[in-house]
């Protein structure tokens, strides 16, 4: 049976929970797996630890560090930005996820963290930079997209 390699591409149903107990993303929510490409820096190498020689249709269960997950905070990724700089249509507030275009045209999501007079205080740390993370993992397919029943 075919099992994952250092330069797979995985298909998975995946849960991310924090120390809390409480779910913070699920790709079962959805109904749509989640594709993983192992050996592009997509995950951390840790990650791809956990994920090498599982085969279809195994179930995990690990919790990664902050820093083996999304990474720990940057304090580099938190900005104060003038109110005057937000669209007047944009209702601004504590925990508010607000995308900002780049200049090349995409998108940056940035979490407004507070607010003090005309001062707002964004973090672009992803949201859930800083975290430990306990993953449930069920491997559906390996290099090519599960098929439906």
């Amino acid at each position: 049976m075919k099992q994952v390699k250092s330069d797979s591409q995985v298909y998975v149903h995946m849960t991310l929970s924090l120390d809390d107990g409480s779910i913070a993303e699920s790709s079962r929510a959805n109904g749509k797996p989640a594709i993983i490409e192992l050996g592009t820096d997509a995950v951390s190498e840790a990650m791809e630890q956990h994920l090498v020689g599982m085969k279809e249709g195994d179930k995990k269960k690990f919790k990664l560090t902050a820093a083996d997950a999304f990474g720990e905070t940057d304090p580099n990724f938190i900005q104060f930005m003038d109110i005057s700089q937000f669209p007047q249509d944009i209702e601004l507030s504590d925990g508010a996820m607000i995308a900002f275009e780049q200049p090349n045209g995409s998108t940056m999501p940035g979490i407004v963290r507070s607010i003090e007079g005309h001062s707002v205080k964004v973090d672009f740390n992803h949201p859930l930079a800083g975290h430990s993370i306990t993953f449930e993992i069920e491997l559906l397919s390996i290099d090519s997209p599960p098929t439906t029943h």
